[in-house]
């Protein structure tokens, strides 16, 4: 699905991304976790087309998508929700579905968001209700649902547990695994909460200082005593 051969990135003369390989096979979670500035968002944000990769390829299907604008990289079925969700505070949690559905073909949009609204029954309780007057958690929920709109083969997530409470992440990890069961969408999840990350997914990265330093199966990871030093606490 995703390959990912040799990519640095740079914002000015800052370096954020050196000679990354990383791949995600068809209906696959595959994670990524390394600690605040080692380079994952920016690594999605490359994926995405913006900043571009000043070297190596980002592949889609095969497809070198690496000089493509970001909407058309959209259009290739590559849906991202951001670090931070960024939904349109102002606008209804219809309308920013709406906004998420625009890639998708017109005649399945009704069929999408009953999927989403499934999916998160919170949001279908708030449908008119501005996305700014959400709580976090709910917020976090129409991030998701917004990129799912866009019936995405390829969902790349970052942070969705940031801020959240206990309960609320276990809502969301919940709805990442049924995301996946049943609609074999391939996922590539930026989290800090390595715990629940890594047993999620089926394989793992570690990025540090813009470079993987490690991959794997998840459990092997999960398993590892460096890596648990490091991100599990011990």
């Amino acid at each position: 699905m995703l390959r990912v051969e040799g990519v640095s990135a740079a914002y000015g003369a800052v370096k954020a991304l050196d000679g990354i390989d990383l791949n995600v096979g068809p209906g696959e979670i595959v994670t990524l976790i390394g600690t605040n500035g080692a380079g994952k968002t920016t690594l999605l944000m490359t994926i995405c087309g913006r900043p571009r990769a000043v070297a190596g390829t980002v592949r889609l299907k095969g497809e070198d998508i690496t000089a493509l604008p970001p909407h058309l990289i959209a259009a290739r079925r590559v849906a991202h929700a951001p670090e931070g969700r960024r939904i349109f505070a102002r606008m209804s949690v219809r309308e920013n579905l709406q906004l998420g559905g625009r890639m998708a073909p017109k005649d399945r949009f009704a069929a999408n968001l009953d999927s989403v609204l499934t999916l998160f029954p919170r949001l279908a309780e708030r449908i008119d209700q501005r996305g700014g007057t959400l709580s976090g958690g709910e917020q976090q929920m129409l991030a998701i649902g917004r990129a799912l709109m866009a019936e995405p083969e390829l969902l790349l997530l970052d942070e969705p547990s940031l801020g959240l409470a206990p309960l609320l992440v276990k809502q969301i990890f919940a709805a990442i695994a049924r995301i996946n069961r049943e609609r074999g969408t391939a996922i590539l999840l930026v989290e800090q909460n390595a715990h629940q990350a890594l047993a999620l997914a089926h394989r793992g990265y570690v990025l540090a200082t813009g470079r993987i330093v490690m991959q794997g199966p998840a459990a092997e990871l999960a398993a590892d005593e460096a890596i648990r030093k490091a991100y599990l606490g011990g």
